[in-house]
């Protein structure tokens, strides 16, 4: 057999074995071993075995730790060469923002919430962030710095949602909360509280500002959710709801409104998703989904980018040309995410999160659809490639993941908040895209936890 061992690491193996054999009292066996070593007291006394002794143990479980170190790292190993696999050659670069994808480890990790942080929203313009806790606070974060601007209070119970939004050259901030209030800030005015809009039953779940078009809107409609089973529209520049959807059974978890305004989906705890056409005089589902095993708990519209990739999912040739409102997602406590068709037809299951699926949000350039769950992590679904998951961030925060938000693109001509220049409150607006009013995609991604953590994903 060929010596594996120098002669200087043979015989100190040899010391250890028997300095061990010493140590539990099998001196039989340990002075045979020392004569058939040639090992007298002179060479091997009772200094020496108590140098030795407990070397071997030590030798031996430093092998099995790091035999371990090795197999995790080529685990990881293997999942960044699935990821270098599947990549396209922009996207490795990282530099094309169609093909952009977050990565580990995030730009910044904002931390200031004393309880867990249930919602993000971006600014239109600014590098402005907003995030709600459990603490009852909102803060108001410069995403592109990493630092803390302001604290918001107002709230008397947990802010459960937040968005940016209204009337151009006005954007305002609109909150939710547990104490069954909505809240408007004006973030012009150092987010001065400028009205409150009280009359739902229970906690409000959601809010979203619904985008200029729908029933002449200018941009001051609002939409909210509740666990009062309803969906309340607001008129902002009065205080006033105008309209309450009913058909629900049980609390409204999500909301979102498409992108012309016309219409909006929700998701509840009935396990059912409902599409609202909202552009009529007395609001109506248009469609029902039916498919989830439990609470469903997000949702997220499709953008027109999408519509290609999701029609060939559909066994469609062409996609659809005109609504805003062909393709959805929605996500649920049953671990899934479905895609879903404006006939009400699941397209595609996507199976992968270990737990509940807490948010949704579409990539812009219309390849992605991102998640972020209880099990910890950020996952990328490539709807190019019928759904598989493309990317696991399964570090993205210590703790359940509760809301993902993507800032928005930004159009140029097209200021959110009257002027280019903001103020220190809002922080320093992004560039503006190409000339033609073309949006140019932000590649920033928000996510906040329970382990009261907002992080940032960005290029």
């Amino acid at each position: 057999m060929a010596q594996i061992l120098t002669p200087r690491q043979a015989e100190e193996l040899h010391k250890s074995m028997i300095a061990y054999l010493t140590a539990h009292n099998l001196t039989n066996t340990a002075a045979a071993l020392r004569a058939e070593l040639n090992l007298g007291e002179d060479i091997f006394d009772a200094d020496t075995s108590k140098k030795y002794e407990g070397l071997l143990e030590k030798k031996w479980t430093s092998v099995v730790r790091l035999q371990k170190k090795i197999m995790d790292l080529e685990s990881r190993n293997s999942v960044l060469q699935s990821e270098l696999d599947t990549a396209t050659p922009t996207s490795r670069k990282n530099k094309d923002p169609v093909s952009w994808l977050p990565r580990s480890p995030a730009r910044h990790t904002l931390e200031s919430h004393r309880s867990p942080v249930t919602c993000v929203a971006f600014h239109p313009v600014f590098t402005s962030l907003a995030s709600g806790s459990e603490d009852q606070t909102i803060k108001i974060w410069d995403w592109e710095l990493g630092e803390l601007e302001r604290t918001v209070k107002g709230h008397t119970k947990a802010v459960l949602d937040v968005d940016f939004g209204g009337p151009r050259g006005n954007t305002l901030l609109a909150s939710c909360s547990s104490d069954l209030t909505i809240k408007l800030w004006d973030p012009s005015d150092d987010y001065k509280n400028i009205r409150t809009l009280p009359g739902h039953d229970h906690s409000v779940s959601a809010v979203r500002f619904i985008p200029s078009g729908a029933a002449g809107s200018s941009g001051t409609l609002l939409i909210s959710a509740s666990r009062d089973t309803t969906l309340r529209i607001w008129d902002v520049s009065t205080g006033y709801c105008i309209r309450t959807l009913r058909g629900h059974a049980e609390w409204v978890r999500d909301v979102c409104p498409s992108l012309d305004g016309r219409y909006v989906l929700s998701t509840s705890d009935d396990h059912m998703a409902r599409l609202w056409d909202i552009s009529m005089s007395n609001p109506e589902t248009k469609v029902t989904l039916l498919g989830h095993e439990h609470n469903v708990i997000c949702c997220a519209l499709a953008p027109p980018a999408a519509y290609a990739h999701l029609a060939t999912m559909a066994g469609i040739r062409k996609p659809p040309p005109t609504s805003t409102a062909e393709f959805m997602a929605t996500g649920s406590r049953d671990k899934t995410i479905r895609l879903w068709d404006a006939r009400g037809t699941c397209i595609k299951t996507l199976i992968g999160h270990d737990n509940w699926v807490r948010g949704l949000a579409f990539h812009p350039g219309g390849k992605y659809l991102l998640s972020v769950s209880d099990d910890y992590s950020l996952r990328c679904w490539d709807l190019a490639q019928e759904g598989k998951c493309v990317k696991i961030i399964g570090d993205a925060h210590g703790h359940f993941v509760q809301c993902l938000r993507w800032a928005p693109s930004v159009i140029k001509d097209a200021p959110a908040n009257g002027e280019q220049n903001g103020d220190a409150a809002n922080g320093t607006p992004k560039k503006a895209g190409a000339a033609g009013g073309e949006a140019q995609i932000r590649c920033v991604i928000a996510t906040g936890s329970v382990d009261l953590k907002v992080r940032i994903f960005a290029n």
